[in-house]
């Protein structure tokens, strides 16, 4: 049985999931400031790029709610120069759309307050009573049946391409599904998962990756591909 038999309780997006019984849109590695910060000579302008993109979602979706899995920023120290309009550009997409915005701040979130002063918390329980959304680079306290969280950035090599992947696995850590996001900006390069094992991963909530279903989104289609488990796919891929 594949992971496309299950009746899954969420539905990808490009980047981004929803889950449909919480009316919530979750994202993760925003990155704001990311290509200013590392002096990176993007080729996009990045947060005009994350507001573009997340209005489209917004307006399929249409949540209630959307939550940012950590690293909304990127910048450990200080806060880059057009961060605050690029947050506040963030901020009025989620308000344009009649949805509340709540961030669990990641590793890299240490001068968020000094932006953001919306609903923060380390972990969020969803509506659906059953999804715990974290940045995933620690391990949570509150139990779930599922956790979403980011993290890792991953991505998946197709025939010479790299792509940016979800992860799921099934009762993966402590008994509950891991749903890993993929970075929601494009500056993020992505960690190549093809060949790496679960000690390879950042977050403590990748206990086992060869368990883990790989899924891509089709912009062609407009849905997601998934791939059998990475411990069965890895010597195809």
């Amino acid at each position: 049985m594949t992971v496309v038999d299950v009746d899954l309780p969420f539905s990808l997006e490009e980047r981004a999931v929803s889950v449909p019984d919480a009316d919530a849109l979750i994202l993760a590695d925003v990155h704001l400031g990311r290509a200013v910060a590392s002096s990176v000579d993007a080729p996009i302008g990045d947060g005009t790029d994350v507001r573009t993109r997340l209005e489209a979602v917004l307006e399929r979706i249409e949540p209630e709610t959307v939550v940012v899995a950590g690293d909304l920023l990127h910048s450990f120290e200080y806060v880059p120069r057009g961060v605050e309009s690029d947050l506040s550009a963030l901020e009025e997409a989620v308000a344009d759309a009649d949805a509340s915005l709540v961030v669990t701040p990641g590793n890299h979130d240490t001068m968020l307050e000094e932006v953001f002063s919306g609903e923060t918390t380390a972990e969020y329980r969803l509506a659906d009573d059953e999804t715990v959304v974290c940045h995933g680079h620690e391990r949570p306290e509150t139990d779930a049946s599922r956790y979403v969280v980011g993290h890792d950035h991953p991505a998946i090599s197709l025939e010479g391409r790299k792509r940016p992947c979800f992860l799921y696995g099934l009762e993966i850590y402590d008994g509950a599904d891991v749903l890993v996001l993929p970075a929601f900006t494009r500056a993020a390069a992505g960690a190549t998962v093809n060949g790496m094992r679960s000690r390879d991963f950042q977050s403590p909530l990748v206990t086992d990756v060869d368990a883990c279903y790989p899924a891509v989104w089709d912009d062609s289609k407009g849905e997601p591909l998934w791939f059998p488990p990475l411990g069965e796919c890895r010597k195809l891929l």
